[in-house]
C-alpha cells in the first residue's frame, strides 16, 4: 500500500523538519482548498514549490477548488506530479482538464465529493491514473470514516478488472491503522493520512506499518 501523509495537521513553522520526518513516505499529499468549493481554505502552489526545494518525495496534489482548469498549470509548474481534480468542479470541461495535465506531464487524478455517485466517473475512468474516493466530506475536520466508501472502493475495483484499466484507487478520510486494513481489503492502492501520523511520535515507524497493513 502506498501512504501519502497529509500536512495540514503539521506545525508550519517548521515545515522542514516536520516533512523530514515523514521521509518514509514515497508520497506526499498536498490538500488544496479554496474556501469555495470547499468551506476551508489553505495554500497554493507556493506552498508545492516551498516543499520542491527539500523533499524528493512524489507529490500528490488534490485540488479542491473551483475552476480548476484556471489552476492546474501552476501546480504542475510549481513540482506536482500527479493533480486530482474534481469532476463536480470541472463540469462540463472535465475531459479539458484531463488532457491539460496530460499536456503538463503529469498523472491525472479525479475525484468526488461523498454524496456525488460513483457512476459518475464511469466515463473518464479509461482516461486517468488515479481515482480518490473522499471518505469524509472535504474541507470539514473532525469527521469520522465513511463506511459507505468501502462499496464505491469495490465498485472501482470491479470495474478496473472488467475494463483492463489501469488507474489507482486512493482514499482519502479518516484513515488509521482499522480504516486502512478495510479500504485494502476493498481494493484501494493509496491511502492518504493527516492527523493519525502526525500525532504519532515516531511517524516514519507508523508509516511503515500502514505500508504493510
Amino acid at each position: 500500500m502506498i501512504v501519502a501523509p497529509s500536512f495540514l495537521t503539521a506545525n508550519f513553522s517548521i515545515l522542514r523538519d516536520e516533512i523530514e520526518s515523514i521521509s518514509q513516505a514515497k508520497w506526499l499529499h498536498f490538500d488544496v482548498m479554496d474556501g469555495r468549493f470547499v468551506p476551508n481554505t489553505t495554500y497554493d502552489a507556493r506552498m508545492v514549490s516551498r516543499i520542491r526545494s527539500f523533499s524528493n518525495q512524489f507529490f500528490d496534489c488534490h485540488l479542491m477548488i473551483d475552476n480548476p482548469k484556471a489552476q492546474i498549470g501552476k501546480y504542475i509548474a510549481a513540482g506536482a506530479e500527479l493533480v486530482t481534480f474534481h469532476v463536480e468542479a470541472a463540469k462540463d470541461e472535465t475531459e479539458e482538464c484531463i488532457q491539460l495535465i496530460k499536456d503538463w506531464g503529469a498523472k491525472v487524478g479525479i475525484s468526488l465529493k461523498p454524496k456525488t455517485p460513483i457512476e459518475r466517473l464511469d466515463a473518464f475512468l479509461s482516461q486517468v491514473d488515479l481515482v480518490l474516493v473522499m471518505s469524509v466530506e472535504p474541507g470539514k475536520g473532525g469527521q469520522s470514516f465513511m463506511e459507505d466508501s468501502l462499496g464505491k472502493i469495490a465498485y472501482l475495483r470491479r470495474f478496473r478488472n472488467d475494463n483492463k484499466c489501469s488507474f489507482l484507487i486512493e482514499v482519502d478520510g479518516g484513515i488509521n491503522y482499522e480504516t486502512a486494513k478495510k479500504v485494502k481489503e476493498a481494493g484501494a492502492d493509496v491511502i492518504v493520512s493527516g492527523s493519525y501520523i502526525f500525532n504519532q511520535r515516531d511517524r516514519n515507524q507508523v508509516i511503515g506499518v500502514l505500508e504493510n497493513v
